[in-house]
């Protein structure tokens, strides 16, 4: 079991991130605050938390989920970007030994420089801001011990995004789903918040796997070809690869053609094992076109090379 420490304010851990002026609004970093118990309630009862466990909540705010988690877990570390919040976090839970305030950017948050998230699994939740609940999942996903589980709040299209059957793939479908197996447990609507925002959001489970879901040479590779396949989603795969890869149809079409892949559909009906067979197909013919897409805006780094 991880030991103790006091809920008083802690600097960034790892890198720093980047930290706003104290007086910079909360709107200005688009954060709507969880007010609804019935919803904070459901997200922590879906993280199924055991004593021994340590949690990392991102986000925490105004500590709708906070107070809950606190309760269950053995250690509980807030990432708070905001440092006004993180000050008033820490006074609220000075008297809890098990809770921990780090003031940090969740999208570059490192947990290992943490002692203990450093020697025991951990599990992630939070109701992430909106410009920044992609990067902080994938950065999580990424990471060479990512958490148990991720529970989070996001934009209701996102998280359709996330869980997106082939037919509706996307960039950010994939990148979420070689590495984690994604469920949305529920909707959550305006009215929750406070403010309201003016989109409806999701609560979205996400269970990272012990392995990739494919098996390749070179996953940031892999995610260089899938980028280049989604450069224009509404046309052809054959079209849009030809796009992203700066080729010829001509010349691409014979490598498609070792694939069971029909030029004609769009790249949102492929699945992630056809995405596989296309880069098994495309490495064979030495990768052409790889310098013109090398960094992908999706999970790129890998985890395991």
């Amino acid at each position: 079991m991880p030991s103790r420490r006091s809920g008083r304010r802690h600097p960034a851990a790892g890198a720093p991130g980047r930290r706003p002026h104290p007086a910079r609004s909360r709107k200005a970093l688009a954060q709507h605050f969880l007010k609804d118990p019935t919803v904070a309630r459901r997200i922590v009862d879906a993280l199924q938390i055991r004593p021994e466990d340590v949690i990392v909540e991102i986000g925490p705010g105004r500590a709708a989920l906070t107070g809950r988690l606190a309760e269950k877990a053995s250690c509980l570390c807030l990432v708070e970007i905001d440092e006004t919040l993180a000050e008033r976090l820490s006074e609220k839970f000075a008297g809890t030994p098990a809770v921990r305030v780090i003031v940090a950017d969740a999208r570059s948050f490192d947990p290992e420089s943490v002692e203990e998230i450093r020697d025991n699994p951990y599990k992630v939740v939070g109701n992430l801001p909106y410009y920044a609940a992609s990067p902080i999942v994938r950065h999580f996903l990424e990471l060479s011990r990512p958490p148990t589980l991720m529970v989070v709040m996001v934009q209701r299209e996102v998280a359709n995004g996330m869980a997106a059957a082939p037919g509706d793939m996307s960039l950010l479908s994939i990148g979420v789903q070689v590495y984690a197996e994604p469920k949305i447990l529920m909707h959550v609507p305006p009215r929750a918040f406070s403010p309201p925002p003016k989109v409806h959001s999701a609560v979205i489970a996400l269970k990272p796997r012990d392995q990739p879901a494919i098996e390749v040479d070179r996953i940031d590779d892999f995610f260089a070809l899938a980028r280049a396949g989604f450069t224009a989603p509404r046309k052809t795969i054959v079209n849009s690869l030809a796009i992203g890869l700066q080729m010829r149809v001509s010349d691409l079409a014979p490598i498609i053609g070792e694939t069971a892949i029909e030029t004609t559909r769009r790249p949102a009906t492929t699945s992630i094992a056809e995405w596989e067979s296309l880069y098994r197909a495309w490495a064979a013919a030495s990768k052409p076109g790889l310098a013109s897409v090398r960094q992908a805006p999706a999970v790129n780094r890998g985890r395991r090379e």
